[in-house]
């Protein structure tokens, strides 16, 4: 503890209570996710200690659940952008030739249309669940893992160590997660924490924009969306959410960059 600058501190505490809360959401929330428990935006009470929501829902509940929601679909969306992209990005480093090649312009293919029109035009014609906002965002963002996996990989593959492995017939798939893998976490770390971030923005502008997380249930995008015209009455409920989303974002931050110099000094400590 000694070791972990107050920054990477604030970091871990707020990045902490923000997934223990959203793991027992249901043992927090004073009420239910969709209960009518008041009237229209009333004040901060003791019954509703952030007050009430545009149609009278409890709003402490309701940032509580749509934390777990926002929380759960960046967390699983950023898993399946890092293994999709890690993997193919490595794949074709290692591989080189036409699968590089043909895999590199796909890519590119793809980051040419930007990520949130592509979203938006896929869900229009999709049916909008969970499940759904989770492949299509993790796929969209794994061409950018893609990209930096295959730039480390590249600069890895060259090494004496993978060329030994090479000589020794090692397959693809040693090389790749006994050699490679090891050596690209540094960089492969403080991007996932930057990519969580972008997921939780992503599925929050999704959700803004009508095609995210359906109602009743609830995520900090959408709780925007709906309290949204408060603001104009001097009603803070739209503010709480965005105030949640910037927290998380920086407090995810500050943790990536410690991962990052923390691994980079063990790493040149080895060397």
């Amino acid at each position: 503890m000694k070791n972990i600058p107050i920054s990477a501190m604030i970091g871990l505490f707020f990045t902490a209570l923000y997934f223990l809360m959203a793991i027992f959401a249901p043992l927090l929330a004073p009420y239910g996710m969709a209960e009518v428990v008041g009237d229209v935006w009333e004040p901060r009470s003791a019954e509703h200690l952030l007050g009430t929501d545009n149609i009278g829902r409890d709003l402490l509940s309701r940032m509580i659940y749509g934390g777990r929601t926002t929380i759960f679909i960046a967390t699983a969306a950023t898993i399946l952008s890092f293994v999709t992209g890690s993997v193919l990005g490595f794949f074709a480093a290692v591989a080189g030739g036409w699968v590089d090649q043909l895999l590199s312009r796909f890519v590119d293919l793809i980051m040419s249309i930007p990520t949130l029109i592509f979203a938006l035009v896929v869900l229009s014609v999709m049916p909008v669940t969970v499940p759904v906002l989770i492949i299509v965002m993790g796929l969209l963002d794994a061409t950018r893992v893609y990209r930096l996996a295959r730039a480390v990989a590249v600069d890895i593959e060259v090494m004496d160590y993978v060329e030994a492995a090479r000589l020794r017939g090692e397959k693809i798939k040693w090389i790749i997660f006994r050699e490679i893998l090891p050596n690209a976490l540094s960089p492969l770390v403080a991007e996932m924490g930057l990519r969580f971030i972008f997921m939780v923005l992503f599925v929050s502008t999704l959700s803004f924009l009508g095609l995210g997380v359906q109602p009743p249930e609830a995520d900090w995008g959408g709780i925007v969306k709906e309290n949204k015209d408060g603001i104009v009455y001097g009603i803070p409920a739209a503010l709480l959410p965005a105030f949640a989303i910037a927290t998380l974002a920086i407090s995810v931050n500050l943790v990536a960059d410690w991962v990052l110099n923390r691994t980079t000094s063990l790493k040149g400590g080895r060397g």
